[in-house]
């Protein structure tokens, strides 16, 4: 439970970073935000995004040692191990936000700085730019290959495994366990990267405004509250 709890405390930072500013633009009369706020807001809300990326490849990981080595498992990931894992997956997804964000800030912004979007975000905030964004387009494209593919490649390999492992069972009860384990953490995976690949990998050209705004409150907000009713179904 110790990376569920992980990511129980990431959803309840997720949200709180930009539910409360939706909420307020979207019942007050002033529908507006200090460039220090939004500076804020984009930095946690991506650096949260991006944890979860690496956070769901770590669990899949912890997922392919309990089913494939089950007796190596305490030895494999024992709790300085998954502290680790942990701190790894906070302090990287950090310091890429950090990179990220001030490349986006540093460029000219002539104004009007008016935003459509419901709060500060990466693709939203270049399109205000009086500039051509595609440098800082390629860097946040390169980094979601490293944050976002590579984990989920991860988890693509470690599933492949586990998936051959649970063929390879005799029982029935064995299987059937094996699966309910995996389920839970496949849906959330299916739920945040199937957004997160669509609004960060692929030219902001090709965006659609719309569609952007749906597509980030989905995976910032529905996503995370979500997640614990779909875990609490394997109980």
């Amino acid at each position: 439970y110790f990376f569920l709890t992980n990511l129980s405390f990431l959803d309840i930072c997720y949200i709180s970073t930009n539910v409360p500013q939706m909420l307020s633009n979207m019942m007050g009369r002033k529908k507006t935000i200090p460039f220090s706020s939004c500076a804020t807001q984009m930095y946690f809300s991506l650096s949260f995004g991006m944890i979860e990326c690496v956070l769901l490849g770590v669990m899949a990981y912890d997922r392919y040692v309990a089913i494939c080595h089950p007796l190596h498992y305490t030895v494999m990931m024992d709790r300085s191990t998954c502290v680790r894992l942990a701190a790894v997956s906070w302090s990287s997804s950090f310091l890429s936000s950090m990179v990220i964000n001030v490349l986006t800030l540093s460029l000219p912004y002539c104004g009007p700085n008016v935003l459509n979007h419901f709060f500060c975000e990466v693709p939203s905030i270049l399109r205000l730019a009086c500039t051509d964004t595609s440098f800082i387009e390629m860097v946040v494209f390169i980094f979601s290959i490293i944050i976002v593919f590579i984990p989920f490649l991860l988890i693509v390999v470690s599933y492949a495994r586990i998936l051959l492992s649970v063929l390879r069972m005799q029982s029935a009860s064995g299987r059937h366990k094996a699966l309910s384990t995996c389920a839970s953490h496949l849906t959330v995976v299916a739920l945040f990267y199937g957004t997160a690949i669509f609004m960060y990998m692929r030219p902001q050209s090709k965006s659609s405004r719309a569609g952007g705004k749906i597509i980030a409150v989905f995976y910032t907000v529905i996503t995370p509250m979500l997640n614990p009713f779909i875990y609490s179904l394997r109980n």
